[in-house]
């Protein structure tokens, strides 16, 4: 096609609505994060029980949590498979491809037989399908990015860049959810074990489920037009060959920042969700092979998440206004300097009984959403459009391996270095912390930056 038919056709092309780019960047990750929620919940509640030897319950969650953090492996590979596609052929198709292969992962998993029943072949087979959630959604989360904020009017890009990211916390609230009322129908005697019932055939439900939710996302991602930027790149002949290349080539700097200034979020992110459904449900007097937590039920504890993810959702959407008002880099030093001061006061918010746990849960998703939020528009600001989509989704990826891959695996090992108590676990928090908080002194503010550059 020639320039000037190029060019005709862009300005034939309606332009996406602002409710359609909302919908279309929200929907896509809700998804993305349901079909991942609930992987997450399953390996702590399912997994443990049915696709590991019995025997010793910790070494069992252990092994499952490295499962879980198998998918981060395999993050940054589809970061940069994605992104090669994104700044080829477009967002809009590679974000229908994602949302394909998260889809079938999230559903074969429901499908796959326990160890009981072929060995070790169903660990296997689970670590296969974790790999291809975590490959999906290596390019899931950049593309709803980028089409939110490469629509964005002008001094709102922050704004709608947290509509993707609204997906994480509506996503875990939906997993959960249904989660919580297949345990409700299927009771368990047991607070610390799901029914037999559950364990059987329950936990399959929600996995089974994302099939109706991603015919409902590709409906509405098939709906949207080319954004205006990445469209500008082709007229302009700015589209190269191999975007990964030329993203370490020339803006090796940002990746690195992008990546460390993801770390805190992602570490905060996963302590927040898979760690404390673990440590919130382990007894308080353990029995062998286990470890001591807060003794809630499962239904009791699913019930407080989701009461501090309704925080993460409603501070998610305040942090774009400040972003945009004060600037990314301010507004995230401050938020930053927060996690830390939170990090050092797990021990005695947890002390102080249920109103403790509370508090505890809601300032630490108040912060994931303050820090959450502008990551949507950071990111993606960082980079030129040509490389956008694989520069903004390689640092969001490769930061999933440095935080969210060990953190689960790594808080359960700190939890029993610390006979039980959770006071390592918030320093190792501290510190990842303090490493983004170094990066966003090094790096430079981007909220005035030209996004069809």
């Amino acid at each position: 096609m020639t320039k000037t038919a190029m060019q005709s056709t862009s300005e034939s092309t309606p332009a996406n609505s602002r409710s359609r780019v909302l919908f279309a960047s929200l929907v896509g990750t809700t998804i993305e994060f349901y079909d991942f929620y609930v992987y997450a919940t399953a390996a702590v509640l399912v997994f443990p029980h049915l696709f590991f030897p019995p025997g010793n319950e910790t070494a069992a969650l252990l092994a499952s949590f490295a499962i879980f953090g198998a998918a981060m492996i395999a993050r940054p590979l589809g970061a940069v498979f994605f992104g090669h596609l994104g700044d080829k052929v477009g967002r809009k198709k590679t974000l229908i491809y994602a949302l394909l292969t998260m889809g079938v992962a999230t559903f074969l998993i429901g499908l796959l037989p326990t160890y009981h029943s072929i060995g070790w072949i169903a660990p296997l087979l689970l670590v296969l399908m974790r790999l291809a959630q975590g490959f999906a959604i290596g390019g899931e989360w950049s593309g709803a990015a980028l089409v939110a904020t490469e629509n964005a009017p002008e001094g709102k890009r922050a704004l709608f860049g947290t509509f993707p990211q609204l997906g994480a916390p509506l996503g875990f609230i939906i997993a959960n959810g249904l989660f919580l009322i297949v345990a409700a129908l299927l009771p368990s005697d047991n607070p610390s074990r799901p029914s037999e019932a559950f364990l059987d055939w329950g936990w399959r439900i929600p996995f089974l489920f994302s099939a109706v939710m991603v015919i409902v996302g590709l409906w509405i991602r098939l709906n949207l037009v080319e954004s205006t930027a990445f469209s500008k790149a082709v007229e302009t002949g700015r589209v190269v060959k191999l975007p990964m290349g030329e993203v370490v080539r020339r803006h090796w700097r940002e990746l690195i920042l992008g990546t460390f200034y993801m770390l805190a979020t992602y570490v905060l992110f996963y302590l927040m969700t898979t760690f404390s459904l673990s440590y919130g449900r382990a007894p308080v007097e353990p029995g062998p092979g286990q470890l001591p937590g807060l003794g809630y039920s499962y239904n009791d504890f699913v019930l407080m998440l989701i009461f501090g993810v309704v925080f993460f959702g409603i501070f998610t959407l305040i942090s774009g206004p400040l972003a945009d008002r004060w600037g990314r880099r301010k507004t995230l030093i401050m938020v930053t300097l927060g996690i830390i001061a939170f990090a050092l006061l797990w021990v005695p918010l947890l002390s102080l009984g249920f109103v403790g746990v509370l508090l505890w849960l809601a300032l630490g998703f108040s912060l994931m959403g303050m820090t959450f939020g502008p990551m949507g528009a950071l990111l993606p600001e960082l980079f030129p459009t040509n490389v956008r989509y694989t520069g903004s989704g390689i640092s969001y990826n490769v930061s999933s391996i440095l935080g969210a891959a060990v953190a689960p695996f790594v808080a359960v090992w700190l939890w029993q270095t610390g006979n039980g108590s959770p006071v390592l676990v918030g320093v190792y928090l501290a510190v990842m912390a303090g490493i983004t908080l170094l990066a966003l002194i090094i790096g430079k503010e981007t909220r005035d930056l030209d996004i069809t550059r």
